[in-house]
């Protein structure tokens, strides 16, 4: 098992900035690869396969025990397309785990607490052709009937929430009281200004709004 490397983005600690869990301190782990390239992408160094740094899952376990969290979130790239991730994630089985995902890709039997599913609406795709590449709602079915779940989606205008509504048509299954709408920024000024606009929705249609704390504190700084 050591022998298969994984790569690895960066390790670091911080505190949760989205969904349900926002504020709780964490240890991020972020795994290289993602088949996806999202307009609002804010980790792009993280997508090609080649970058990062291969680590064992004896060093990734080490790097973690470094710092006090009890709670893991396993993120990317997109994690659910790394061959190894059942393997870390039992390897950390003592932690809350929290997995980050676009929910394009499903596993099954992983030691996972938290799936945050973060579906991609068109204000994500680089062209309207990428429907199919961005959002599998089989994939998603599968994620939400086998995991505790939250779905996250971004929201950059208002007429974002006739096509969320319709992707939550699709699934059907979903509870809605762990939908979240996030404001899609990379800045403050971004996020204060498009927040009141999700928050409006929320309100308009019952949804959670989520925070973004890492992006009101550090702004789009790495690591942090």
């Amino acid at each position: 098992m050591q022998k298969n490397k994984i790569n690895i983005s960066e390790i670091f600690y911080s505190i949760q900035g989205e969904g349900f869990l926002a504020g709780v301190p964490s240890v991020f782990i972020r795994i290289v690869g993602c088949p996806l390239r999202c307009k609002f992408c804010d980790t792009y160094y993280a997508a090609k396969s080649e970058s990062g740094k291969k680590m064992t899952i004896t060093q990734i376990v080490k790097h973690v025990k470094k710092y006090p969290a009890k709670h893991i979130v396993i993120t990317g790239g997109e994690p659910m397309i790394c061959p190894n991730l059942a393997q870390v994630c039992n390897a950390l089985k003592k932690y809350h785990i929290t997995i980050e995902t676009a929910g394009i890709n499903s596993i099954s039997g992983l030691k996972c607490d938290l799936m945050s599913i973060s579906p991609k609406l068109s204000n994500a795709y680089l062209k309207s052709s990428d429907k199919n590449l961005y959002l599998k709602i089989d994939e998603l079915k599968k994620l939400i009937d086998n995991y505790n779940y939250q779905l996250k989606f971004v929201i950059d205008k208002t007429n974002d929430i006739k096509e969320l509504n319709k992707v939550l048509s699709q699934l059907k299954n979903v509870d809605r009281t762990k939908v979240m709408l996030m404001s899609q920024a990379k800045n403050l000024s971004e996020y204060i200004r498009k927040g009141r606009l999700t928050a409006e929705l929320c309100k308009k249609y019952n949804f959670v709004f989520s925070p973004r704390l890492h992006i009101m504190l550090w702004g789009n700084k790495r690591g942090s």
